[in-house]
């Protein structure tokens, strides 16, 4: 099995798009952030899957701080799936060889929820399809209902986060 998964991220990395829409299912072993997870699949291989199209403010992590919320984003993602089986609809492999991936578990969308209860940015940079058009009015609801981040007056998105730990001289990479 491990030796099937790692066929599949090499076409996926190959690919690109080719093999989107892939789905795995694995039992979730451990969540780094809001928007990261570790899937253990049936034959114990080990997949790193970052979510598709949101963006959840950023944890501790060495020698960075973290954001508001942070903490709080990361916990509300391991109560939802944290020791459960989910799937991972595979969307495609970023940069740190990740896979990314739509996660569902019992038929729910735990991205969009993530978002919807203002755990998570919607990642307009990356999204596209029906996918944009759910995150994005899902961001809105919780805007409107001053949900999670959207309490803050003036909530800063993690990639501006990021990009500000950059200029600061602080190195940014993901484990």
């Amino acid at each position: 099995m491990r030796t099937f998964i790692a066929i599949i991220l090499q076409l996926l990395l190959l690919t690109g798009t080719a093999c989107a829409g892939r789905t795995i299912e694995g039992m979730v072993r451990a969540v780094y952030d809001g928007d990261t997870v570790l899937l253990t699949t049936r034959g114990e291989s080990r997949l790193k899957v970052r979510l598709y199209g949101i963006d959840a403010p950023e944890t501790n992590k060495p020698d960075t701080p973290s954001q508001p919320y942070g903490n709080i984003s990361r916990r509300t993602l391991m109560f939802k799936i944290m020791g459960r089986r989910v799937t991972a609809e595979i969307v495609d492999i970023d940069q740190y060889k990740r896979a990314v991936a739509v996660i569902s578990y019992q038929g729910r969308d735990i991205n969009r929820e993530m978002v919807a209860e203002g755990m998570a940015w919607a990642y307009r940079q990356y999204l596209q399809g029906a996918y944009a058009s759910e995150y994005i009015r899902a961001e809105s609801l919780a805007r409107s209902r001053r949900a999670g981040i959207w309490r803050e007056s003036n909530p800063r998105p993690p990639w501006e986060f990021r990009n500000g730990l950059k200029w600061s001289g602080k190195q940014w990479g993901r484990w």
